[in-house]
């Protein structure tokens, strides 16, 4: 049992777990912490959204911070949590070296939600017309500052096992480091299988994500201007429905009912629309984790049509629920048949539901992560001798983060 019963959790925005996989993954968090035991504060320095989750429903604390103001340290001393969980390496390097400084014992996790670094390396390597190379990622500004997090922190919270192989080999990052917690489901019950729409009672494609994430733009434009024409000459009065949240005007003005093709705006339900559609489209070109969008879609017994970069990490040996390729003529035949074939639908929605039962259950995971949460916080100053990249980047790296804060905190009380 931990000694101090409190984590406290640093958020880059406030959790939307209908708005993205990010805030749902916290949500998933934040449950693993309260089965622990443990009081669970979460602060940040975002702005209120309209869509952010009621945290007080949850029983946890809401603290709004600041960034560059020396307040967060009062407040991290009193609060002397035996945790703090960095949501994104950009709040362990505005946070991480004031808890450092003020909680010395405190056990510092890291939540990397995905590979920053990798997903830029490879929208630059996309955009250049070019293939991405491991030896992008070396020269990615980026990842200078995400590695450096990652070695800073005691562990990494690694949802991928595509991106914990990258760090290790082309980063030379200790396993000792890292550790593999990917989403964290519920099992399907027998009786949500049997009550979900049939083959016969869904209609239409799908397309669903957050328009604040580059990937899903860009695969939205891939669908309006390349696949979709291709899957509308085999079916000419096939409709797909473009669901996600904060759509620009460059994302709406791409509606075009005569084409089949609807940009339908933010979900409230996600899952509503998902399990009543009959075939997922995730054409992502470039990105990095695990696809909030293709796990719900399995747990809403829909298959799938998306890329090698899209089903990266998700399925490891299982066969995928529905379809695979980099092309886009394959890409829409297979959507094609996907949508028209029974036999082949329900083949594929049945290798959804082993996906996630073997993947992705919570059971698999929770008591292995508590355990080592507990072992490493135990022998938490040997862990820390052993990481001397850590430690030297902790020395050096912060000095200079900590006095450009100090000196925007004392330029902003001259303002």
């Amino acid at each position: 049992m931990i000694a101090n019963q409190h984590v406290l959790i640093i958020g880059f925005v406030w959790p939307e777990p209908n708005s993205s996989a990010a805030g749902g993954r916290m949500l998933q968090l934040i449950a693993v912490f309260k089965k622990m035991g443990l009081e669970v504060t979460f602060a940040s320095p975002a702005m209120d959204s309209d869509y952010m989750i009621d945290l007080n429903s949850l029983g946890v604390s809401k603290k709004s911070i600041a960034l560059n103001c020396s307040s967060f340290d009062d407040y991290a001393k009193d609060l002397n949590p035996a945790i703090v969980l960095f949501d994104r390496f950009m709040m362990e390097e505005q946070f991480g070296w004031r808890v450092a400084e003020n909680c010395p014992d405190t056990l510092r996790l890291l939540d990397t939600e995905d590979l920053h670094c990798l997903r830029l390396a490879r929208q630059k390597a996309f955009k250049e017309n070019r293939y991405f190379s491991t030896d992008d990622l070396l020269v990615e500004e980026v990842a200078k500052r995400e590695i450096a997090s990652i070695l800073r922190s005691d562990i990494s919270l690694m949802i991928a096992e595509f991106e914990m192989e990258l760090l290790q080999s082309v980063f030379k990052i200790d396993s000792s480091l890292l550790f593999y917690l990917p989403l964290l489901l519920d099992p399907i019950e027998e009786s949500t299988i049997q009550n979900l729409p049939s083959f016969e009672e869904r209609n239409n494609f799908v397309f669903i994500g957050n328009f604040l994430h580059e990937p899903n733009w860009n695969a939205v434009q891939y669908l309006k201007e390349t696949i979709w024409p291709l899957i509308r000459k085999q079916m000419p009065e096939a409709v797909l429905q473009i669901y996600g949240a904060y759509p620009s005007q460059k994302v709406l003005l791409l509606h075009q009912p005569k084409d089949g093709f609807y940009i339908m705006g933010r979900a409230n339900d996600a899952q509503e629309f998902v399990k009543n559609a009959r075939v997922v489209l995730a054409p992502l070109r470039f990105g990095a984790g695990i696809k909030g969008k293709l796990v719900e879609a399995m747990q809403c017994g829909t298959p799938s049509v998306t890329t090698t970069i899209g089903a990266e990490s998700m399925c490891g040996v299982l066969p995928w629920n529905g379809f695979i390729t980099d092309d886009s003529q394959v890409f829409a035949d297979k959507a094609v048949q996907l949508y028209q074939d029974k036999t082949l639908w329900r083949k594929a929605q049945e290798n959804g539901f082993e996906i996630i039962e073997k993947r992705y259950l919570k059971s698999l995971f929770v008591d292995d992560f508590m355990l080592h949460v507990l072992k490493v916080q135990t022998d938490l100053k040997l862990h820390r001798l052993d990481n001397f990249m850590g430690t030297l980047l902790q020395h050096h790296t912060l000095t200079s983060t900590k006095y450009m804060s100090r000196w925007i905190q004392e330029k902003n009380k001259r303002i």
